[in-house]
């Protein structure tokens, strides 16, 4: 309700305060944040509903805020979770050229600056899903086998630009017809839109696995990680703001990462209730259970490792895994 009634709002409610045209797109990205941390990530894990059905119908809440739920699926749940933060294969952390998130990552003089920039592309980050992201990605995981089927992939393809236009024509189209704003303002307002949803999401992931706690481990000479699949969760992911359950209740549980990383096939609703055993568990046997405090307090930590990772000497992976 709160990404969609926003906009019904402006399209429907002839409103002529341009401060509420912005607050109105505003309050819609928070919605959509809400969408993607609330709904559709439990969903496309499964873990939505008992019901496979419902989890399906679910999941594409993220195909109406203009992102794709294959691609999302193939990014996140298969590429994401089973390769945390492993340079070259975790998606998440497969950055463009001018931004570092792991040591393994080839490294330029731009990085020296990231922690100041960063936050700004931070805020793009779901206008370039909207747009360009699902396509190429899609495209390279059928050239990575993900994929198979040429046929499978072109229809992909078609079904993608299918939504996205559906979700322009709602989200942008009517309201530049409709609002009676001028295109320019209606159009920064859209973009003040995406900037605080792709913000939200963006300092909610990166404080979990990119920060100083977090391990950033290599396959060894012959391919395989030392670690199995629990220990290397632990070592690469933390929580933060463990306590807070309104927090919680707005990142769709994304304050407990570890317990999500351990168990995606559980609801996010269950995390805070398993967390002091996984802790306790964690504890008995000698493996780490990182908590970064605080939301701010883990915002700041990612903001020094943006700053380490910019200085850091570039550690190549055929020698570091040796």
């Amino acid at each position: 309700m709160l990404f969609f009634t926003p906009l019904a709002i402006i399209i429907f409610a002839s409103i002529s305060s341009t401060p509420l045209l912005f607050g109105l797109f505003v309050l819609s990205g928070l919605g959509m944040a809400g969408i993607g941390m609330g709904i559709m990530h439990d969903a496309i894990h499964g873990s939505y509903s008992k019901s496979p059905f419902i989890n399906k119908i679910m999941g594409y809440t993220i195909n109406l805020i203009g992102a794709n739920n294959e691609v999302w699926r193939l990014q996140h749940n298969v590429l994401h979770h089973s390769f945390t933060n492993i340079q070259e294969h975790d998606d998440d952390i497969n950055a463009p050229f001018f931004l570092r998130f792991s040591p393994h990552a080839k490294q330029n003089g731009l990085h020296k600056f990231q922690h100041l920039y960063a936050w700004f592309f931070y805020g793009l980050t779901t206008l370039s899903w909207v747009t360009s992201k699902d396509f190429v990605r899609l495209t390279r995981y059928y050239k990575m086998g993900l994929i198979k089927e040429k046929k499978t992939y072109r229809l992909g393809l078609v079904k993608i630009a299918a939504w996205k236009l559906l979700y322009y024509s709602y989200a942008l189209v009517l309201p530049l017809v409709m609002s009676g704003f001028t295109p320019g303002i209606v159009i920064l307002a859209f973009l003040a839109m995406h900037f605080v949803t792709g913000l939200i999401i963006s300092l909610v992931f990166q404080s979990a696995h990119v920060v100083e706690d977090a391990a950033f481990p290599l396959p060894n000479q012959h391919g395989n990680m030392e670690d199995e699949r629990l220990i290397h969760q632990l070592a690469t992911t933390c929580n933060f703001s463990p306590k807070s359950k309104v927090l919680s209740w707005l990142v769709g549980g994304l304050t407990n990462q570890i317990e999500h990383h351990l168990f995606p096939q559980i609801s996010h609703v269950h995390y805070k209730k398993i967390a002091p055993i996984v802790e306790q568990t964690s504890k008995e046997f000698g493996l780490p259970y990182h908590n970064n405090g605080n939301f701010l307090s883990a915002i700041i930590k990612h903001f020094k490792m943006l700053y380490v990772l910019g200085r850091m000497e570039f550690q190549p992976i055929n020698e570091t895994n040796k």
